[in-house]
């Protein structure tokens, strides 16, 4: 998979935004109405990624920040490439990106009907936190976070 730093606003992020929303209603009733704006996902208070497969977007994940940490919105892999470790390579590069711009945590809010975000954000690291945003009292949501490693000085 190639991974490319897009605006939230390009057309292959809009499309993948959609399918995200279009499931979220499948699994929760409605989509996920956190506020979000493109400018929160441009460099240097964020980040939005896509990831190619053949030259089609399949993937896609962003950062914004959300005071000291960063935190993780829209990650999402297309049904039909899911199993073959996308959103871990995806996950590994938000996290990659957020330390270099200076965060020390990565935080996100996902929901009990996503057990497979769970799963993966579990296996990466992530433990609870404390609930934050317009879902914080919802019952379902699922608050995690993990510290990223501050790589070793060379020398």
């Amino acid at each position: 998979m190639l991974i490319e730093v897009v605006g939230y606003d390009h057309p292959d992020a809009v499309r993948l935004v959609e399918a995200i929303q279009r499931e979220m209603v499948e699994r929760y009733g409605g989509p996920d109405e956190t506020p979000v704006t493109p400018a929160e996902f441009a460099p240097p208070r964020g980040l939005f990624l896509v990831g190619y497969v053949g030259g089609t977007a399949v993937a896609c994940a962003g950062w914004r920040s959300h005071g000291e940490d960063a935190e993780l919105k829209r990650m999402y892999v297309d049904p039909s490439v899911r199993g073959n470790g996308l959103a871990r390579r995806l996950l590994a590069e938000i996290e990659r990106t957020a330390l270099q711009a200076g965060h020390r945590r990565v935080i996100l809010e996902t929901g009990d009907r996503q057990p497979e975000a769970v799963t993966l954000y579990r296996s990466a690291g992530y433990a609870d936190v404390e609930p934050f945003g317009i879902y914080a009292c919802a019952p379902g949501s699922i608050y995690l976070g993990k510290v990223l490693d501050v790589p070793a000085p060379a020398g």
